[in-house]
């Protein structure tokens, strides 16, 4: 079912959205500061275009430098990348078939505000890899 669902997610919203998070991490990976950024773009861009099967959890070694880069990435790229998510949820919410979609999008906006500290794991091992 999850391969279904990721497949139509795929054509109505995802390839978008991961062009979006491509986009933002290649714009962040051109300075040296920025790489750390641009590959939790990318890390980020993948879940997106393919989001039904996973999920995300908070790393337990996360520590003070992922929260000072996350303020650094809601400034930079994370309100851009959320408000994408937003528009298009609503999109999909239009119709009764992309209702569910259209929460899926609801459901990546605090990851797109907010990811570094975080991983991304399977639905059926909801628990982070990391101790």
């Amino acid at each position: 079912m999850k391969t279904i669902l990721n497949v139509i997610w795929l054509v109505l919203s995802g390839f978008w959205l991961f062009l979006a998070y491509l986009a933002a991490g290649a714009l962040l990976c051109i300075t040296i500061i920025g790489i750390p950024f641009g590959i939790a773009a990318f890390r980020i861009g993948a879940y997106a275009l393919w989001p039904f099967g996973r999920t995300t959890v908070e790393r337990r070694d996360a520590g003070a430098p992922s929260c000072v880069g996350n303020v650094l990435w809601l400034v930079l790229a994370g309100w851009w990348l959320a408000l994408a998510h937003v528009v298009t949820g609503l999109a999909l919410c239009i119709t009764i078939i992309g209702i569910p979609f259209g929460i899926a999008n609801f459901k990546l906006i605090p990851v797109s505000l907010l990811p570094l500290g975080r991983e991304i794991v399977p639905t059926d091992q909801p628990f982070s890899s990391r101790w």
